[in-house]
């Protein structure tokens, strides 16, 4: 079944729930996508050109997928498919999903008392057009320190296996160390709300 916004009708390419949650709070309708793309072979210089090259791929992947399914978008007024990146930048060094429980519990120790930042891109394509727009924002995160039993809860429960850097500063155990953000915390969760707006807006 396709969920249309007035008659834009919305495709997140992701199966993060923060995503869906954030546009979900924004008043979109809108179905979901998944795109399996090798993030490890894309490699970029600077944070915001791979949080950029990493969402292009993803909506690439999710564009073939459509066109080999029948473009069903064909009778919609206009279909946007949102597709968005985020790794974590610690010292200057890009981060993503963790590899093992033992990097987590390094990365959540590196953070513990010192700061990280997120680079969180988004990217919004009109099926109908073609038309792309781009963009991407970063966050600086300080934390006050993260004590070691709280560090092992956050390893052994695994959610943080599965985000950039290990870092999720809305999980209830975290939220109390997180001392300032400075930027959004939607961003932050994966999808920066003014951005995805102003770039649905551009494309339609």
């Amino acid at each position: 079944m396709k969920l249309t916004h007035g008659m834009l009708q919305i495709i997140l390419g992701s199966s993060s729930i923060a995503r869906r949650k954030i546009l979900a709070d924004m008043g979109y309708e809108f179905t979901t996508m998944t795109a399996d793309i090798d993030e490890k072979a894309i490699r970029k210089e600077k944070p915001e050109e791979l949080v950029m090259a990493l969402a292009e791929a993803k909506a690439d992947v999710i564009i073939s997928k459509l066109q080999s399914t029948d473009n069903h978008e064909k009778d919609a007024e206009s279909t946007v498919l949102v597709a968005a990146d985020t790794v974590v930048v610690y010292e200057g060094v890009v981060r993503e999903k963790p590899s093992s429980k033992e990097e987590a519990r390094q990365f959540l120790k590196d953070y513990s008392g010192g700061h990280a930042a997120t680079v969180g891109s988004v990217l919004v394509t009109n099926l109908k057009t073609g038309l792309r727009k781009g963009g991407w924002d970063r966050v600086e995160i300080y934390f006050n320190e993260i004590p070691d039993d709280v560090i092992e809860k956050l390893v052994e429960e695994g959610i943080v296996l599965n985000v950039a850097g290990g870092l999720i500063i809305e999980h209830p155990l975290i939220l109390p160390f997180v001392k300032e953000v400075v930027g959004t915390t939607d961003s932050v969760m994966g999808l920066p709300k003014a951005i995805t707006v102003k770039l649905i807006k551009e494309v339609v």
